[in-house]
C-alpha cells in the first residue's frame, strides 16, 4: 500500500477525523479504568481495584490529552485562513464555550452529587443539591468550593483550555503561518525539531512542574498551560509545515517502535527494575534529565506514531466516521457523568469487577447513543451541545471541534 505523497490543505483529511474519534473513544475506556485503578483518586471508586491496571493506563496517560490538543490544532490549521478572524472566534465560542456552560450547569452536576453522597457528606436528594450547586454563594460543602462555589466543569476542562488556545492561535495567525512557512523551518531537519520540542517539555517540567501542580482550573494551571498550549501551537505549525507531516507518515513505524521502548522503560522503572537509577533520581540532576528525556520522547513519539499511522491507514471516509464526527462532542460531554452514575448504581449489586466493567462500558455507550440521538433532534439541546444543523439534512450536524470542510 502506498503512502500519500503530498499533504493537501484544501481537501478534507479523514485521518484527523479518525484520530479525534479514536482519542475520545480511548477517553471513555480511560475514565472507566479510573473507577477501578488502585491509588489514583477519582469521583467514585470501586471496592475492587487493580494495581496492574495502572500499567495499562500509563500507556496513554502521559500523552492522551496532548494528542487531543494536537489534533484540534491540526484541524484549526485547515480552516483558519478560510474565515475572517472575528467570525472564526465567534464560531469557536459558540461551539466550545456554550457547550461548556451547558455542561457545567446541567450535565456535570450529578458527578459532584454522587461523589459527595458516596463520601457521606450530604443526604440523598439531587434537586436540593443542584440548587446549591448552581448557587455561587452556597454554604454547602464549603471545603470543596472552587472559585465559583460548587459549580465545576470536571472532565469538561478540555473545552475552556481549547477555547482559549484557539482564540490565541486565531489572533496570532499571521505570525504563526509565516513561521510555519519560513525558510528556517523548511531547512530544519525533523530530528532537530523533535529534540527542540522534547527539550521544551523537559524544561517546563523542571521549572513549573512542582510550582504549579495540576488544577484544571484555567487560572493557576501554568505547568499544564505551557505543556498543552505548546503542544497546540506545535500541532498548528506542524500541519502547515507539510514536509514534517509527510515525514511522520513515512516513518510511522519507527515512531511506534521508539514509543513502545520508552513505555517499556517507564513500566520497568515503576516495577523497580532499575533500583540504582531510582535511588539516584533525587540526588543527581543528570538522572532527572534522563528520566525527563525518556518521558518527553515517549510523549512525542506516541503522538507522531498516532498521526503517522492514521495518515497511512485512515485517510478515507466511512459511514461510521460520518456519524462519529457529529456525535463526538455530545458523547464527550455525556460520558463521564454516565460512568459515574452507572458505577454508583451498579455498586449495590456486588458484581465481579470484570463482569461489572463490561456492563458499565455497555451502559455508557448505549446511553451515549441514545443521548446523542435525542440531542440532535431537539434544536435547543443541539445548540447547547455545540451542534450545527445542516441545511441539507436536518439530522446531520457539524462537528464542534473541527470544520475541515471548505
Amino acid at each position: 500500500m502506498k503512502t500519500h505523497t503530498n499533504i493537501n490543505l484544501t481537501t478534507r483529511r479523514y485521518d484527523i477525523d479518525w484520530l479525534r474519534v479514536i482519542a475520545f473513544g480511548l477517553l471513555i475506556l480511560y475514565h472507566v479504568g479510573m473507577y477501578y485503578v488502585t491509588d489514583w483518586g477519582w469521583h467514585v471508586k470501586s471496592d475492587s481495584t487493580s494495581t496492574l491496571l495502572q500499567n495499562v493506563m500509563i500507556l496513554t496517560n502521559p500523552w492522551r490529552m496532548s494528542l487531543m490538543f494536537f489534533i484540534a490544532a491540526m484541524a484549526l490549521a485547515f480552516i483558519v485562513q478560510k474565515y475572517p478572524p472575528t467570525k472564526l472566534m465567534l464560531l469557536r465560542t459558540t461551539r466550545l464555550f456554550v457547550p461548556l456552560l451547558f455542561g457545567m450547569f446541567v450535565i456535570v452536576a450529578p458527578q459532584p452529587y454522587i461523589e459527595a453522597l458516596s463520601q457521606g457528606l450530604i443526604e440523598p436528594g439531587f434537586w436540593q443539591f443542584w440548587l446549591e450547586y448552581i448557587n455561587p454563594n452556597t454554604s454547602l460543602l464549603t471545603e470543596h468550593h472552587g472559585p465559583i462555589g460548587l459549580l465545576t466543569w470536571n472532565h469538561l476542562w478540555f473545552l475552556p483550555y481549547l477555547w482559549v488556545y484557539s482564540l490565541i492561535a486565531i489572533i496570532l495567525v499571521r505570525p504563526l503561518v509565516a513561521f510555519a512557512n519560513s525558510n528556517l523551518l523548511a531547512k530544519t531537519p525533523f530530528l532537530v525539531f523533535g529534540l527542540v520540542i522534547a527539550a521544551v517539555l523537559i524544561v517546563n517540567r523542571f521549572l513549573l512542574g512542582d510550582l504549579f501542580p495540576t488544577t484544571h482550573d484555567l487560572i493557576n494551571d501554568w505547568y499544564n498551560h505551557v505543556k498543552y498550549g505548546f503542544v497546540f501551537i506545535v500541532g498548528f505549525v506542524f500541519t502547515l509545515q507539510q514536509r514534517w507531516w509527510q515525514f511522520v507518515i513515512t516513518q510511522r513505524n519507527w515512531f511506534l517502535l521508539i514509543a513502545l521502548v520508552c513505555y517499556s522503560l517507564i513500566i520497568a522503572d515503576r516495577h523497580l527494575l532499575f533500583p540504582e537509577l531510582a535511588e539516584a533520581f533525587h540526588q543527581h540532576t543528570s538522572i532527572k534529565i534522563l528520566y525527563r528525556f525518556i518521558y518527553s520522547i515517549n510523549h512525542w513519539c506516541w503522538i507522531f506514531a498516532a498521526v503517522g499511522l492514521a495518515g497511512f491507514w485512515l485517510n478515507k471516509p466511512s459511514r461510521v466516521l460520518s456519524y462519529a464526527n457529529s456525535a463526538i462532542l455530545p458523547w464527550y460531554m455525556l460520558h463521564q457523568t454516565l460512568i459515574v452514575v452507572f458505577a454508583w448504581w451498579l455498586k449495590s449489586f456486588n458484581i465481579h469487577a470484570g463482569v461489572e466493567s463490561v456492563i458499565l462500558i455497555a451502559l455508557t455507550v448505549l446511553s451515549c447513543l441514545l443521548g446523542y440521538g435525542a440531542i440532535k433532534r431537539i434544536p435547543p439541546l443541539a445548540w447547547a451541545c455545540g451542534l450545527k444543523p445542516s441545511k441539507k439534512a436536518p439530522n446531520a450536524v457539524q462537528n464542534a471541534f473541527t470544520e475541515v470542510k471548505s
